[in-house]
């Protein structure tokens, strides 16, 4: 008998333990990312569009917000009143060195978005002002800005923004140590004006007497004030304003200085909670509390950087974040559930050069942010997010849902048809705002003018060992510019390139060196039909309906499931052996070449063979 008790309680001791294992956010896939790689050797979600909403020109300030501020980072989105809305908070050079601000853009469709706006001004700190820790004193210093956390929806709909003054001495010093100044608030009203600004949160040590703005009960507004009332009350937004409020603020319910909370409902009622590094827990009682400790989610990987998580949709769930010890690749991972995440996808595989350097400016695509729960459902009903690259220009991507790395069918998309625009959906497109892709005038047209970045159009289409593909490319100009052309497998390995070079030839990659097969004049169109065995690595080309030489492909690949349109070369700096901190600014940084070159893309039709 009393083996039998005993039976019994080591396997509900074991079912227990089982249990807790598996009731938790968790990665059970297989796939893993290669850093040596900007893309990780990821496959891609068919339909990613990566668009830039603001790029940095201290040269020129009036091409950017009127600052000329290269320190850009850690964006908030939502989406409001059929607008998507990004927050961003910017330093002068680097990152915590005043002076700070936050700044505004908005969008009516995630890819047309306005000159950024002044959301929170620099704030001059008050003269004689200590912190402690330090035995600095301010004298003519400006605060900088840190929040978690960008906007909020109110039941009645009022929308807020906000944001967080904090102090920084130097450039080693901590904006998110608790000795902060306080959390502004301002509303942002449907016609697109901006309340008054207010704190709605102080930190120890400060008050309506020696702060800038009042308090936020001292608004006429009666709206306005119930939903800071509204907000303040709800411990899962609150929860996000952890890291920059004192360390003893009973608002907050979790204290740990875990880093960048993010959060999502379960079907039952509980609330994933996820920080930085991976670090995850659950709450039963919707954020009212936590369990002891948060540990790291088993079998993510993901470093000091932001990982996001929400449901989708679809009624899915997603994980974005960068799956290394480096800030890229950019990543997402789905689950059915919300706990079990099965697979790893690629979203920006891009770096593009760090035009300025800076106090902790790291390389990639990074601290990304989502929709939180309440702050609007984009009409579209795709996944948008938002991050920095480099800490440097702000960007979007949205991602078609269900999410999918793979074209079940051949590509036939004709751009000279009606509703041509909607082909878009199914490409993958990186638009930098001085290198843009876009549908117009019957054509996908890329367009370049950025001496640091290219932009990029790719489209899958079934995994195939012999493929045919026949596209036609328009260069509008034949003595400058450059547009290579890949057929790639999942992993982004490149068999065959072909080159638009600038002295106007069209070429082919032949391992080292190049082939010129032909010249081509600026606007004349080119239909190319493009025949891949990749078994024996043998291509052949016909142009304009003159068949060229077989060719050999410059890397074996087992299959072949994706075209590349590229307006530059591909980029392997920075690698995993760079040194963090850049401390040079690049020559020109802020200036644009003197001609855009354009190519244009008519159709594009896949087939077997």
């Amino acid at each position: 008998m009393k083996l039998n008790r005993l039976y019994i309680i080591l396997s509900l001791a074991l079912a227990s333990s089982t249990l807790q294992a598996q009731d938790t956010v968790r990665y059970t896939g297989k796939t893993l990312v290669n850093a040596d790689y900007h893309h990780g050797q990821l496959s891609p979600v068919m339909g990613v569009h990566n668009i830039q909403t603001f790029r940095a020109n201290r040269e020129h300030p009036e091409l950017a917000e009127n600052f000329g501020w290269t320190y850009n980072h850690a964006p908030m989105l939502a989406y409001w009143n059929n607008k998507f809305y990004v927050e961003y908070l910017s330093d002068k050079v680097g990152e915590s060195i005043p002076p700070g601000q936050t700044f505004l853009q908005t969008s009516p469709d995630g890819y047309i978005w306005t000159k950024p706006d002044v959301i929170f001004p620099i704030y001059r700190i008050a003269d004689g002002t200590i912190k402690e820790g330090r035995t600095d004193v301010a004298k003519d210093l400006d605060a900088v800005m840190h929040q978690r956390m960008g906007f909020y929806v109110s039941t009645k709909n009022v929308f807020l923004v906000l944001g967080f003054y904090a102090i920084s001495f130097d450039a080693k010093d901590d904006p998110n140590d608790g000795h902060g100044i306080g959390r502004a608030v301002r509303e942002i009203q449907a016609d697109g004006k901006y309340g008054p600004i207010y704190f709605i949160h102080y930190n120890p040590g400060y008050t309506e007497k020696n702060t800038k703005y009042p308090y936020f009960t001292k608004s006429k507004n009666k709206a306005f004030v119930e939903a800071c009332k509204e907000l303040l009350s709800n411990k899962l937004m609150t929860q996000q304003w952890n890291e920059e409020a004192d360390r003893k603020d009973p608002l907050i319910t979790l204290q740990k200085q875990y880093k960048a909370f993010s959060y999502y409902h379960l079907p039952d009622g509980r609330v994933v909670g996820l920080w930085k590094n991976a670090l995850t827990a659950i709450s039963t009682d919707n954020g009212k509390s936590w369990p002891a400790s948060a540990f790291r989610a088993p079998g993510f990987v993901n470093s000091n950087a932001k990982i996001w998580g929400q449901k989708t949709a679809d009624g899915n769930y997603a994980t974005v974040y960068n799956p290394s010890e480096y800030r890229w690749p950019l990543a997402i991972s789905t689950s059915k559930n919300g706990l079990d995440y099965t697979n790893l996808l690629l979203i920006n595989g891009e770096i593009t050069p760090m035009r300025y350097g800076g106090n902790y400016k790291s390389y990639g695509p990074q601290y990304v942010r989502g929709i939180i729960e309440g702050n609007g459902k984009p009409a579209d009903g795709k996944l948008w997010v938002t991050y920095s690259m480099n800490k440097e220009d702000i960007w979007v991507s949205s991602v078609p849902l269900p999410v999918k790395d793979k074209a079940m069918e051949h590509v036939n998309d004709d751009f000279a048809k009606p509703a041509s625009t909607k082909l878009l959906e199914n490409w993958n497109v990186y638009s930098p705002l001085w290198a843009p892709v876009k549908v117009e005038d019957h054509a996908l047209i890329l367009k370049d003018k950025d001496p640091f970045d290219y932009a990029k159009a790719e489209r899958l289409f079934p995994a195939s060992k012999k493929i045919i593909t026949s596209f036609s490319v328009t260069p509008k100009q034949n003595d400058f510019g450059l547009l290579e052309i890949e057929l790639q497998d999942a992993k982004g390995t490149a068999s065959v390139r072909l080159t638009f070079d600038t002295a106007g030839n069209l070429s082919g990659k032949a391992g080292a060196r190049y082939k010129n097969f032909m010249k081509y004049e600026a606007g004349k169109s080119y239909d190319i039909k493009l025949k891949l065995d990749a078994h024996t690595r043998f291509y052949s080309l016909i142009v304009n309906g003159k068949e060229l030489s077989l060719n050999l492909a410059f890397q074996p690949v087992a299959d072949v499931s994706r075209i590349v349109f590229r307006t530059g070369e591909v980029r392997r700096f920075p690698n995993v052996d760079t040194p963090a901190d850049q401390t040079y600014d690049l020559k020109n940084a802020g200036e644009s070449e003197k001609k855009e070159a354009v190519y244009s893309i008519k159709y594009l039709k896949t087939e077997g063979f």
